[in-house]
């Protein structure tokens, strides 16, 4: 997807960007209202603006009202550091297509920019592949090279999460932000039960080693798929 960033706090700006291009997108950038909605009206066409809702010049309001009475439709994912509902709602009246709250995981930012592309008709990666690891979402179908693996619906939710960031270690709660309906209540290590499942179906029978434990964090796919099994610093076989 074309994505225009529009974040005063260049460090957040930049690590999205960077984030976001190393997932396949194309990021723009801008720090402040006036230049990001001069970006957004003609520095297009982007697919999502992702509009921090406290900028210097404009409002992160002020810039999609004014882009909705252009008749500008693109999708707006509207990123802010308060957490009252009032402010979402005001943010969801002024044309806003979604709202998310910082701090908030790239795992689940991830998920909501897919959310708003399926809505608008982009298209989204429905095959994630890592060396001869492939996950058909659309098909709810996994293989490892020829052969074919039955794993459940959360199953290949978990390892959906996983191959979207190959090489990237993946927070025990982002997953559970992101596989679970309702994550709150429930316990992170449910995950570490779903990766030894996946483990067990994935890579035990072809001696692999695809998903990594990355101690203190959660997890990350090989981006090899596993390929240099004997490999690895980061112990993929333990418990963890």
């Amino acid at each position: 997807m074309r994505i225009l960033v529009v974040e005063d706090e260049e460090g957040l700006a930049e690590s999205l960007r960077r984030g976001l291009s190393a997932d396949g997108h194309w990021v723009e950038t801008a720090h402040d209202g006036h230049r990001g909605l001069e970006l957004a009206r003609s520095g297009g066409p982007y697919d999502v603006v992702l509009l921090d809702l406290m900028l210097p010049g404009l409002s992160g309001y002020e810039i999609c009202a004014r882009l909705r009475a252009h008749g500008d439709r693109t999708p707006v994912l509207m990123l802010t550091a308060r957490d009252g509902e009032h402010d979402e709602a005001d943010g969801l009246d002024c044309g806003a297509d979604d709202y998310l709250t910082k701090p908030f995981s790239f795992v689940v930012l991830g998920a909501r920019l897919r959310a708003l592309a399926r809505r608008a008709g982009a298209p989204e990666r429905t095959t994630l592949q890592a060396g001869d690891l492939c996950l058909d979402r659309e098909a709810r179908r996994c293989r490892r090279g020829t052969a074919e693996i039955e794993l459940t619906a959360r199953e290949l939710a978990v390892l959906g999460c996983l191959m979207e960031r190959p090489g990237q270690a993946v927070a025990k709660q982002d997953i559970l932000d992101e596989v679970w309906e309702t994550p709150g209540g429930i316990d992170p290590n449910i995950v570490e039960v779903y990766v030894s499942s996946l483990r067990r179906k994935i890579d035990a029978p072809f001696g692999r080693r695809s998903i990594l434990t990355v101690h203190g964090t959660g997890y990350r796919m090989a981006a090899d798929g596993g390929g240099g099994a004997g490999r690895g610093a980061d112990g993929g076989g333990g418990a963890g």
